[in-house]
């Protein structure tokens, strides 16, 4: 009997707890806000909310800068010239996720409003001539190049880019979505959206860097582009989605050097919409174009829509890339599926002939190109951008 009394005692308080626990609400969190401005000079995070970014604000060597998982960070073209600039030495930590994304916008939603988000290292670059620094292209004039193969500049993951692509001075120098310079093998780049910039989608200036899960999206100049002899080797799932304006699919080159290494790059869908136009009435676009003695090694692309009169899925520019790279056996391309009616491959003006070495360039139906996740991080306005 004793023990009977104990245990209804027990069930007892068992059923009360649960009671109590129902009766418990959720609290939903604030967004906190803030102005995001001037150099970065002490270490920082900024808890999930909606900032605005005012001026080009710099990341000082020492210092890390960490953005919560759905964050929105707004520049505003009024204000002058707006970027996010991490510099050699710095690090920013941006932790999205792929139903939290953080987002870069702009407020009046043009293409070209803002510099974008801006990494500097110090890992080696082969500049013109083989120099081994040089000094950057986006109106900064910072130098990058060194020696740090392992530089790390931080971890995005998760993070979208919107509006960026900014032409600033006398409209030579320009601002990317994502710029890296001589960005290191130590960095994470995972899960970004570069959306509807005026220039390039992600440009890497030469550095030892991978990225992987990449989307650009109605960037008006070229979607991948890199120079300076850059190295990554872990690239994988890279979309690119041209639309309204937009130049080449993918842009390589390396300075007119001739290297001993390129970039790896696995995975790849490269689609063109009907009617878009290239920028400043270019006559030449395609999918792929190597020039300046740009190499590398892809494999499993999908091309689609490049069915202009002047468009080809894989473009050799100049004799001296095609001697020095293509005959050479620098340039391969395997498992490339092309659909529509796209040439396979041309050349520049030049007269030469491309005849790629057995086995460097092969066709296959099956090739599946980048395989993504969808969901907000890959959405805006209710688009999904993997078309």
């Amino acid at each position: 009997m004793k023990k009977l009394v104990f245990s209804l005692a027990i069930l007892s308080s068992v059923f009360t707890g649960c009671s109590s626990d129902d009766d418990e609400t959720i609290t939903p969190i604030t967004p906190a806000t803030g102005e995001i401005t001037g150099d970065a000079t002490t270490s920082k995070t900024y808890a999930f909310g909606n900032y605005t970014l005012k001026g080009i604000v710099k990341i000082k060597s020492g210092v890390t800068l960490t953005f919560d998982a759905g964050s929105k960070i707004t520049a505003d073209v009024s204000n002058g010239v707006d970027a996010l600039v991490v510099e050699n030495g710095g690090k920013l930590i941006i932790n999205g996720t792929a139903a939290e994304p953080v987002v870069f916008t702009e407020s009046s939603a043009m293409p070209g409003s803002w510099g974008g988000i801006i990494m500097y290292g110090d890992a080696p670059i082969v500049g013109a001539s083989g120099a081994t620094s040089a000094t950057s292209e986006d109106g900064l004039a910072l130098p990058y190049g060194g020696t740090n193969a392992s530089h790390n500049g931080g971890s995005l993951k998760f993070v979208r880019v919107e509006y960026a692509g900014k032409k600033i001075t006398d409209g030579t120098s320009e601002m990317n979505g994502f710029s890296f310079y001589s960005v290191g093998s130590g960095t994470v780049l995972e899960n970004l959206v570069s959306y509807k910039g005026a220039d390039d989608g992600f440009e890497f200036y030469g550095g030892t860097v991978s990225a992987k899960n990449l989307i650009s999206y109605g960037n008006y100049d070229d979607s991948f582009d890199w120079q300076d002899g850059w190295r990554g080797e872990a690239n994988t799932n890279w979309y690119a989605y041209q639309t309204g304006t937009g130049n080449f699919g993918m842009e390589i080159e390396a300075k007119s050097v001739n290297n001993a290494f390129g970039p790896k790059v696995s995975n790849i869908t490269l689609k063109r919409s009907a009617g878009t136009l290239t920028e400043n009435a270019s006559v030449e676009y395609d999918a792929i174009q190597f020039k300046k003695q740009g190499n590398g090694e892809f494999t499993n692309i999908v091309i689609d829509g490049y069915n202009d009169a002047n468009a080809v899925a894989v473009r050799i520019q100049d004799a001296a890339t095609n001697t020095d790279q293509v005959n050479a056996g620098k340039i391969k391309l395997t498992n490339v599926k092309i659909n529509g009616s796209t040439p396979q491959d041309g050349r520049g003006a030049d007269t030469f002939t491309v005849t790629f070495p057995a086995g460097n360039y092969t066709t296959n139906t099956a090739s599946t190109g980048a395989t993504l996740s969808t969901g907000t991080w890959a959405t805006v306005n209710g688009v999904n951008l993997i078309q």
